[in-house]
């Protein structure tokens, strides 16, 4: 597939700096794909999504919990100062380190795969200080990602003291600072399970009153878990996205999610999927299914590309947030609706003034066309 079919314009003001007052204030839009070439839309609210969402559905959600990633350190020696932006745990580590009195003792700690930014180059083997109880050890790049290898440690659990000390990791088209509302706001309500290094954002839109009015409604809510990697913002540089290097992300279904979802599905019950990460749990967990079960429990990594032409196997609706040009995400919501009908919603957006990206409005896709229909 052409990658710049993809493409739109966004004006700069229409993306979304700041989360809506309330979890539920973001608007809606509706779309009803009813062929490859022609897509019925409608204005709606956040706040009234149990009323669109189709009846008796099982809704599945992502319950990663996103961490504070971005670390700032300073050099002991200058004071000059370092971003480290972590990505994800490698295991234990340690190093040895030699006391004032030539006695070497050995630094026991985490090792973290990371990017780090200074205004010079940094330099392996050197310690950076985070706090008074946090310090990071930079050990060489690894050779297979790129990725710089540092050594966190410190004298509480190492989860802590990242909670502790890091910045929530926002993504770089909010250009700001994070706050102490961002803590909370750039954080799903079902937020269980820590490693995201972006939050899964159409979840944010969902709080705890309006998961009681799906109840209501007849919807059953299940969990999965996939941890939002660093490349979630990696920009697609090839003209033709067969060619995207796809990045690797963690993904667990457990079997009382599997059982839920064969279950639905033997019932006739449409899945909802909140956010395109959990598309990509449940496509990959099917694609790792044998036997005459849609999905089983099962757990790993996926680097599942979905693209027009791809089948979707699990999922039927999608709520998803309005994604950048050119990517991988946007590709993922073209293979439920169709090219044409992509423009189509997002032409819409931008006329009626809706927000976009992370913190942004919401689209909800009620119903996804069969394979043929969506090849570009």
């Amino acid at each position: 597939m052409r990658v710049e079919l993809l493409d739109y314009e966004l004006p700069p003001e229409r993306i979304a700096q700041t989360p809506p007052e309330d979890r539920e204030g973001a608007r809606l839009l509706i779309v009803d794909p009813d062929s490859r070439d022609h897509v019925t839309l409608t204005d709606a609210a956040i706040t009234d999504l149990a009323q669109w969402i189709p009846p008796r559905a099982l809704v599945v959600v992502n319950d990663t919990r996103v961490i504070a990633a971005r670390l700032q350190a300073k050099k002991p020696d200058t004071g000059g100062k370092v971003e480290i932006f972590l990505v994800r745990p490698e295991g234990p580590g340690s190093y040895e380190r030699l006391m004032p009195d030539g006695e070497p003792i050995v630094v026991e700690g985490e090792i973290w795969r990371a990017l780090g930014k200074a205004s010079k180059p940094l330099r392996f083997d050197r310690d950076l200080e985070v706090s008074e109880d946090l310090s990071v050890r930079i050990l060489g790049r690894a050779e297979d990602d790129g990725l710089l290898r540092v050594l966190l440690v410190s004298n509480q659990p190492i989860a802590d003291a990242i909670e502790t000390y890091g910045q929530v990791p926002l993504p770089p088209y909010i250009k700001r600072a994070p706050t102490e509302d961002d803590h909370a706001r750039y954080q799903t309500v079902f937020a269980r399970r820590p490693g995201a290094v972006a939050a899964p954002t159409a979840g944010l839109h969902l709080s705890n009153a309006l998961l009681g009015k799906l109840a209501i409604a007849g919807c059953d809510v299940v969990s999965v878990t996939l941890h939002v990697g660093l490349g979630t913002f990696q920009p697609v540089q090839v003209d033709d996205l067969d060619q995207h290097p796809m990045h690797h992300e963690s993904f667990e279904v457990s079997r009382a999610a599997a059982r839920a979802i064969c279950a639905a599905k033997r019932e006739g019950r449409p899945i909802v999927a909140i956010g395109t990460t959990v598309v990509r749990t449940l496509e990959a967990a099917a694609r790792m299914t044998e036997g005459d079960e849609p999905i089983a429990a099962c757990s790993g990594t996926t680097n599942l590309l979905l693209q027009p032409g791809e089948p979707i196997r699990v999922v039927d609706a999608l709520l998803t947030n309005f994604h950048l040009p050119k990517s991988t995400l946007l590709a993922l919501v073209a293979s439920f609706v169709g090219l044409k009908n992509l423009h189509a919603a997002y032409a819409h957006a931008i006329e009626h003034q809706y927000r976009f990206y992370s913190y942004g409005d919401a689209m909800l896709i009620r119903k996804r066309l069969p394979v043929e229909d969506v090849r570009p």
